[in-house]
Formats: structure tokens, C-alpha cells, sequence
């Protein structure tokens, strides 16, 4: 995800202050990992840097000075190439869950135990996110269904992991 993208996004609707952005993004994008303020502020200096946004005003509302941001044409041009553009599919697997199997059965048995533990825990997890999905905004929702088909894509590998693993068992032992 480009954070910079998001942030111009959410300047569309009108200028915002930095920390307004940060709390839009986290209530928007629920799930996302949370926004550090540092981070918020390093991205909008780039996107200013780089004509996509600009400091529309500076306010002081009976409290510390705020530097309020505009999204620019180029930033909406920006912006718009972003939208239009298809994310490519990841080149590599990197999960924690695949290697941890590959190393547990490169040292005997403990790949099956890891497997049918890591299935009751994304199982667990899918009741979780059932249950928020269903009290939950719909862009709660909607994260809560990418988290839980992600979650299901996962579970159906460590069944072709148990099988497989269970079958070059079968073989070394025949």
C-alpha cells in the first residue's frame, strides 16, 4: 500500500491537517497497521516535495499550530494513475507460515503438529473476524472479508501441506 496515494485520497474530499489524516486512515482502512504521526508528517512533506499536495493554510484553534494540506492537480493526476494502475500479483512467497513449515519438516515430525495448531489458531481468528464483520462498518467489512479469505487461502494450504507431508512419510517408509 502507498501510504502517500491513501493520504492524497482522503485530501481529496477537502484539506486536512496531519493529524486529522492519521485518524481518517486508521478509521478508514480498518485493520491496516495503524499510522505513526512521524509517518504521517515524513509523507506529507514528500507529497509537497513532490507537487502533490501544498500547505493550504496554517490555523491555530486554541491549541498547537496545525499546517493544513490541499491535494494539487498533479496530486489528483497522481492520484488517478494510482487508481487506474493493477496491483501486480506478489513475485515471491513470503510467509512466515510457509517457512516455518518448510523448517519444521526439514528437522522430522514437527511440521504436522506446527500445521494443526497454526489451522485451530487461523480458525480462531476467522470467528473473531466474523463476528466484527457483522457489528462492523462496511469498511470494517470489507477488511474483515479480505482478512478472512486470506485467512481460508491459508487453511486450504495446510491441508495440502498435511497431505502432502503425510504422503512423503508413506514413501519413505515403503
Amino acid at each position: 500500500m502507498s501510504t502517500g496515494h491513501v493520504m492524497l485520497g482522503l485530501l481529496v474530499e477537502r484539506p486536512k491537517h496531519g493529524y486529522e489524516l492519521k485518524r481518517e486512515h486508521d478509521h478508514r482502512l480498518p485493520g491496516a497497521r495503524p499510522l505513526a504521526y512521524g509517518q504521517v508528517y515524513a509523507t506529507l512533506q514528500r507529497l509537497q516535495r513532490d507537487g502533490f499536495a501544498e500547505v493550504a493554510e496554517t490555523v491555530q484553534e486554541g491549541g498547537p499550530e496545525r499546517t493544513v494540506y490541499a491535494i494539487t492537480d498533479e496530486g489528483r493526476t497522481e492520484l488517478t494513475r494510482w487508481l487506474d494502475s493493477v496491483e501486480p500479483p506478489a513475485p515471491h512467497v513470503a510467509s512466515e507460515l510457509v517457512s516455518r513449515v518448510v523448517v519444521a519438516s526439514a528437522i522430522g515430525d514437527a511440521a504436522d503438529g506446527y500445521l494443526l495448531r497454526q489451522r485451530a489458531a487461523h480458525l480462531a481468528r476467522m470467528r473473531e473476524l466474523t463476528a466484527e464483520r457483522a457489528g462492523g462498518s462496511p469498511a470494517e467489512a470489507l477488511a474483515a472479508d479480505y482478512a478472512i479469505q486470506h485467512l481460508d487461502a491459508d487453511l486450504r494450504w495446510i491441508e495440502t501441506a498435511l497431505r502432502r507431508l503425510a504422503d512423503l512419510k508413506e514413501s519413505t517408509h515403503a
